[in-house]
Order: structure tokens, then sequence, then C-alpha cells
């Protein structure tokens, strides 16, 4: 046995496995995410600049006449979540990537050229049993989502990592103002979300908490208002209101 923990905190008993490696469908797509990323700039990487680590979030990457892009799928495979997959499910998510990709023409013989060779054949052959279900985990459609260290696996206060907070709220910092705090730190030292719940220029300023840890009283307060079928919202005199909007206010 060995310890696993994070500065949340958590600890549990993990059962010694054989040490992960690289795949070589992994190892190949990333060296072709890299070559595409080289051809991005501030204004198009999907999720702002590097350096990156790459989430295995369900990246459909294509060609445009804009240059290239990536889209989501419907559903991205973790890793792990691969040794619980329903190959049937799976080759559902592969004839979608192949429709999206076949929407944009440029897109194959481009990857050919920069040295992906099996880019059709992960999209036509169907997918029936674990080793299909691997190659396509790891391939350039579900494994080279680019996110910085933080947006992936980090935790609160540094950054909120996918792998620790719920995308609907994470999502939140790839598109908020820049000028709204997403993450307040609260009186007991936990982090929660908050959301204006206007519209800018309304001068309305309470927020609405969305996200906060489990037995906390942030947290039971928000399942109990869940529960019940409302929302917590504090008032703006409230500290996480005022910590939420602090940028924008004069000095």
């Amino acid at each position: 046995m060995h310890h696993q923990g994070a500065d949340n905190p958590w600890m549990v008993n993990v059962v010694d496995h054989p040490k992960r490696a690289d795949s070589r469908w992994f190892t190949e797509a990333k060296k072709i995410v890299k070559k595409i990323l080289a051809t991005l700039d501030d204004d198009t990487y999907p999720y702002g600049p590097g350096p990156w680590q790459m989430h295995h979030g369900g990246s459909i990457w294509v060609l445009t006449d804009a240059g290239w892009r990536m889209y989501l799928a419907r559903a991205g495979i973790e890793w792990s979540m691969q040794f619980c997959a329903d190959p049937a499910k799976i080759d559902r998510l592969r004839t979608e990537a192949k429709a999206m990709v076949e929407a944009f023409p440029q897109t194959i013989p481009a990857l050919e050229q920069l040295g992906y060779a099996d880019a059709q054949a992960i999209l036509d052959e169907p997918i029936a049993d674990a080793d299909g279900v691997e190659r396509y985990t790891d391939s350039l459609f579900n494994s080279c989502v680019p996110l910085t260290q933080g947006d992936h696996e980090g935790v609160l206060p540094k950054a909120a990592g996918e792998h620790y907070y719920p995308i609907p709220v994470k999502a939140g910092d790839f598109i908020r103002r820049a000028d709204f705090v997403l993450w307040v730190t609260l009186d007991d030292g936990t982090h929660a979300a908050f959301a204006p719940v206007d519209r800018r220029g309304s001068n309305d300023g309470r927020a609405e908490l969305l996200y906060a840890r489990h037995g906390t009283p942030a947290g039971v307060a928000l399942e109990a208002a869940t529960k019940a079928g409302k929302s917590v919202i504090v008032p703006p005199d409230h500290p996480a209101a005022l910590a939420a909007f602090r940028l924008q206010r004069p000095g």
C-alpha cells in the first residue's frame, strides 16, 4: 500500500500498481499537437498559453479556413476511466468525432503531413474491444486538451484544476471577465466559487454561491438550498461579495 493525497486535504489507501507509462498512441498524439499549437497564438490557444499538460478531455482537432481549432467531444475519456468504458459507447464518440472531422476536409491531409499517419484509421475503424478503447482514449481525438498544470490538476488557493472542481463552475475560469474574482477565500480558509446575479451595469452587487467544499458551513448551506430548490445569494456588503467584486471597485 502507499498513500496518495492533496492539499484539500484528503488521503486514501491505494493498492500499489505498475507505474503508468504513456502508450505509443499518446506519445504520437502529443507530438502532433505540439506542432499544431506552434501555429497558434494567444488569441487562438484553446485555453491560453502554455506550458501545457495534455488532458484526456475529448479533444477534436480540426483544420478550418482560419487555422487549427479544437472542439470538445460530447464526453471525454479520462485515462483511468477507459477501464470501465463500454466499447460501444466509445465507438459512438468515434463516429461523432469522425463526423466533425469530415466537416473540415483539410484536416486529415494536414494531420498526415504533420506525421499523424493513423488519423484516418482511428476515425474509421469500429471500436469493439479494450485495445480499440485504449487507442481512441490516447488519440488526438480525445487526449490532447492543452491545459496549464493549474487548470489541469491544480488545487486552490493556487489554481482550480479540472480534476478537483466541477467543470460547470471551473469553466468560469475560461470565460470570466478579468476583473471578476471567481474563487473566494472564506473565513474558514476554504474556497468557494461565486458569480454575479445580474449583468454588468445593473449595479447589483450581490453574489451567488456556486460551489463550496462539502462539509464546510458554506457547503452545508449550498446543499440545503439546493434541496429546497433555492439559491444561496449573499448581499453586496457580505465579505464574499466584496471579495468577488474587489477588482471592479475604484482604488
